[in-house]
């Protein structure tokens, strides 16, 4: 039985260890002496993408392990024999995606991934930029790899294994390391699995790009390769065109309203989770469930007539932060690949020199966020393992609002270095809806009113501080909700959410009836900063003199709503039928609603 385990323990980490000795290789062969890479440097990356290359050594360790499994009850097992093939095959494949991987990150600037596989129609072409001896030395470097990597796994593997006497014992410990390996592949028991954002570790995208498992990078975009500029397409392009053009005005128009005294304000966006209208009182909500933002409402630039783009905080937090629109099929956040060809509020902030950081009280690897944030401006980040265990730990999905918000105060009650932005995300208004609070009977709106009991003693304090008075505080949800939970979230009512401006930097309270989406704050933020935002192809300065038709647009699974002044059309596109219609009759709302998503997929494909 020891021969075995030490077979399997060997076998795993001699994958392992070749994985993370591709990491120097790489980050050599791509400039990193040019770049000024230093010794720890190369360490970090070697460190912290470990935990993904210890992943895909698990998968590859699966078949070897059901073999030694099976093997417990044989007399003679043929381990090397059986193994040989396999070995060649792992070899080749880890070989030549390692090679290739190195190769065009040079020309690409980003990791192996399914996008390679769109090249391949027009080989010629894909290998007109490269010489042949190009070519040449790096498929020889290939098959000297491919021959190294087999030579050490077969030198590891035993010939052959005999029967063992204890075969149930030894099958039980085998299913025990079995389930050590399912956790390694995993990438561990919290919420998130293993996924590339977890190895970013840096502001500087060239080491967290180093630290990325190629192989997983590959496998893992394989089932997210979709051909976006395929669907949807509802229109000839010249229809769409008409339709679309002049839908999302990208011009800089002059903003006329203006509602900041400065142009450079310390910014927080506090993006609340889940925190539908249904819970705000001015606008129709349940009274007494959120009475410091209704109170706050009359203080600050309440935005009333605001739509959620999309249904989860994944896609919520894109459509907030690069202004983008929510996708019935797909959540950008999740594809690394488009994702960080978006732009974002927080890399244009940074170009005038402001210094960012974002804090979450959960798993920031959750759903591939921490790779967005740190790939679109976020320079520091703060989430649950910075905290306590019993911190940690406090709440289903990590760290309650009434310590997040507690320790962003400490953070930002000082503050020397300014211009600065802070975003926060809070997570106590999510199920289980089991909070450190009691005001209400009712389980789901107690939680919201926790929530909001945080953010008015938050804001009560911040008031006190010399922050203040430079400061614009902006609230609105990653999504809606609706309460009581009766039917899906394909209903208008769930996609309603406030938005409020407040803080020193704020001129007067004032409120904006327009109909709009959370994805033009990054537009009528940066408008109102004299910032150019015409590349956020799908946000609009609502403040903005361009501004003349007001729309709001949200998809949810695989179907659209189009709301303007004439109503409101809710379309599935599975059914290809329309869900709801007030007042009915309006092919153009219909028209418009299929236009904007054919265009943002057709967007999407481009990137």
């Amino acid at each position: 039985m020891k021969k075995r385990i030490v077979y399997i323990s060997l076998y795993f980490f001699t994958v392992l260890l070749i994985f993370i000795l591709q990491k120097p290789l790489f980050m050599l062969y791509n400039g990193a002496i040019e770049k000024g890479v230093g010794f720890t440097d190369y360490l970090q990356v070697m460190y912290h993408g470990a935990s993904l290359d210890a992943a895909t050594a698990g998968y590859l360790t699966a078949l070897p392990f059901l073999l030694i499994l099976i093997s417990v009850w044989f007399k003679k097992f043929p381990l090397k024999k059986l193994l040989w093939g396999y070995y060649v095959i792992v070899a080749l494949l880890v070989s030549i995606i390692f090679v290739v991987d190195m190769a065009l990150y040079t020309f690409w600037g980003f990791k192996l991934d399914a996008s390679i596989f769109l090249y391949l129609d027009s080989p010629k072409e894909a290998l007109a930029s490269v010489s042949i001896g190009f070519i040449a030395l790096r498929v020889l470097a290939m098959l000297l790899l491919v021959a190294l990597n087999t030579w050490i796994l077969l030198k590891i593997t035993p010939s052959v294994l005999t029967a063992t006497r204890k075969r149930w014992a030894g099958t039980g410990i085998m299913l025990l390391l079995g389930g050590v390996l399912f956790v390694v592949i995993r990438g561990g028991v919290t919420e998130s699995t293993s996924n590339i954002g977890q190895v970013y570790f840096s502001n500087e995208q060239f080491l967290n790009h180093s630290a990325v498992n190629p192989d997983f990078s590959l496998l893992s975009s394989l089932g997210k390769s979709q051909d976006f500029a395929s669907e949807f397409n509802f229109f000839d392009e010249g229809k769409r065109a008409e339709l679309f053009n002049g839908l999302y005005p990208t011009t800089d128009g002059d903003s006329i309203v203006e509602v900041l005294n400065t142009k450079r304000p310390n910014i927080l966006v506090i993006l609340m989770e889940s925190y539908g209208a249904r819970f705000i009182a001015p606008l129709g909500g349940i009274p007494d469930v959120a009475p410091n933002f209704n109170k706050l409402t009359e203080e600050g630039v309440f935005f009333t007539n605001c739509y959620a783009n999309s249904f989860r905080t994944d896609r919520g937090t894109v459509c907030t932060f690069s202004g983008y629109l929510g996708l019935p099929t797909a959540s950008v956040m999740k594809i690394p690949a488009k994702s960080r060809t978006l732009p974002s509020i927080a890399e244009e902030l940074v170009k005038e020199g402001y210094k960012t950081d974002f804090l979450y009280g959960g798993d920031i690897n959750f759903t591939n966020m921490k790779s967005y944030l740190l790939s679109k401006g976020y320079q520091h980040l703060t989430a649950d393992k910075d905290f306590s265990l019993a911190e940690q730990t406090s709440n289903a999905w990590g760290v309650n609002d009434d310590i997040t918000f507690e320790y962003l105060y400490n953070q930002i009650k000082d503050r020397k270095e300014t211009p600065w932005h802070t975003a926060f995300l809070t997570l106590s208004s999510h199920e289980p809806f089991e909070v450190p609070y009691h005001r209400l009977d009712e389980k789901i709106p107690n939680a919201f009113a926790f929530t909001d009991d945080c953010l008015g003693k938050f804001i009560d304090k911040l008031k006190q501080t010399p922050v203040w008075k430079d400061l614009l505080v902006i609230c609105l949800p990653d999504h809606g909700f609706y309460y009581p939970r009766v039917g899906l979230n394909t209903a208008p009512k769930f996609y309603h959410i406030p938005m409020l401006w407040l803080g020193g930097a704020v001129k007067q309270p004032m409120k904006i009836d327009k109909i709009m989406n959370q994805a033009d704050l990054a537009a009528t933020l940066l408008g109102q900063l004299g910032l150019d935002h015409s590349f956020f192809n799908f946000s609009r300065n609502v403040l903005g003199s361009d501004y003349t038709y007001p729309f709001a647009f949200y998809s949810f699974n695989n179907g659209f709503s189009f709301r303007d002044s004439t109503g409101v059309t809710v379309f599935d596109n599975n059914s290809e039928s329309v869900l709801l219609e007030e007042p009915a009759g309006s092919e153009e709302r219909i028209n418009k609603g299929k236009a904007i998503l054919q265009s943002v997929y057709d967007d999407l494909g481009s990137r």
